[in-house]
């Protein structure tokens, strides 16, 4: 029999997708607002792999992934999801855009071995949480490298999104040695 343990804390994440930049901004203030700070960003990229957002997001989008802290329980995954669809929607009611959706917030996590993102669309290799949340484990690390999986979106493979992956694992390195420190000289 195996021993229960609780799982290592968790750097919560957000991939934003969209074509306005005030929008990039009120989700970094609203994140922040809501007790995440960000600890990292990837660079801005060309949301371009894909039209399967045109329709009601529009041309030209951007992506732009964020990292936050403080490190969270990966419990609350379903939680993040269920409040980044509120602010999309409290996004869209506050202005005034032709898009349905002006703006895409995706949440998930990352740890040392995964990277991990929420949905609310069920698939074979989606697990259910709670409340209409689904999570799935989008990337692997295993190796010393990232691994896709066949259901890895095209976005996250690009070189922009690898990078920032591979930054925030050190990052998220660097928090548990710092924590680990703080701890020992607890004793």
């Amino acid at each position: 029999m195996g021993v229960v343990r609780m799982p290592e804390s968790v750097m919560p994440l957000c991939a934003i997708t969209t074509r306005y930049d005030d929008a990039l901004d009120w989700s970094v203030e609203t994140f922040a607002a809501a007790g995440f700070q960000v600890r990292l960003k990837s660079e801005l990229f060309a949301f371009d792999m894909t039209n399967y957002y045109q329709a009601e997001m529009g041309n030209d989008l951007k992506k732009q992934i964020f990292a936050f802290e403080p490190l969270r329980d990966p419990q609350q995954l379903a939680d993040w999801k269920l409040l980044t669809n509120q602010w999309e929607l409290d996004f869209k009611a506050q202005n005034s855009y032709p898009e349905d959706r002006p703006l895409n917030l995706d949440s998930g996590y990352l740890t040392l071995a995964k990277f991990v993102l929420a949905t609310t669309k069920d698939r074979d290799h989606r697990l259910y949480l709670r409340d209409g949340i689904f999570a799935e484990v989008t990337m692997s690390f295993t190796g010393g490298s990232w691994k896709m999986h066949p259901w890895t979106y095209p976005d996250y493979q690009t070189e922009p999104a690898m990078n920032f992956l591979n930054a925030a694992r050190e990052e998220l390195k660097a928090l548990f040695k710092e924590a680990r420190r703080a701890d020992s000289e607890k004793r």
